[in-house]
């Protein structure tokens, strides 16, 4: 089963909750030319994850292992599949903003600065992955290619979006 981000589980959120070290001076600056709350303080971001709905599947093995469970308590092991997929499920996602890109899995967080970007590269089954400066490659969880116009318009222009129409002066 592969997990699929939803559409409306893609949120754009325009309060910045957690600055990072990249972001503070800038936060700082507007904070000092403009009034708290008004829009020059703000960092666009957008939180990429697999809809948390998501969890009521292994929720609903949880409930149909428990007789097995309950019965031979030495199967209680089988818990730990569904328990895993949980942490998964609630763990992974991809946040992207103005100074680059978060990488959240079950044991590792990675942050990327646009800056220690080359491009971004698509895999067969319509998977973005992040590569670096040096050719390495870092998978972006849950982002697909419909998220594309989405990281092009928080990075700020960083990231070109492939389905927008350019003009090319012949018509």
């Amino acid at each position: 089963m592969t997990p699929t981000v939803a559409r409306e589980t893609m949120t754009t959120v325009t309060d910045n909750d957690e600055t990072s070290p990249a972001a503070v001076p800038a936060a700082s600056s507007a904070a000092s030319s403009a009034a708290p709350g008004t829009a020059a303080q703000r960092q666009p971001r957008a939180l990429i994850r697999v809809p948390k709905t998501a969890v009521l599947v292994p929720l609903l093995v949880i409930l149909c292992v428990t007789p097995m469970a309950l019965a031979l308590p030495v199967l209680s092991v089988l818990y730990a599949v569904p328990v895993g997929f949980i942490v998964w499920l609630l763990r992974t996602e991809t946040v992207v903003d103005t100074s680059g890109l978060v990488v959240r899995t079950v044991f590792r967080t990675r942050s990327l600065a646009w800056d220690d970007l080359s491009g971004l590269t698509l895999t067969g089954k319509s998977k973005v992955r992040a590569v670096l400066g040096d050719g390495t490659e870092v998978a972006l969880p849950a982002v697909r290619t419909r998220h594309l116009p989405v990281l092009s318009s928080v990075s700020g222009g960083r990231i070109d979006d492939p389905t927008e129409r350019r003009e090319t002066g012949e018509h």
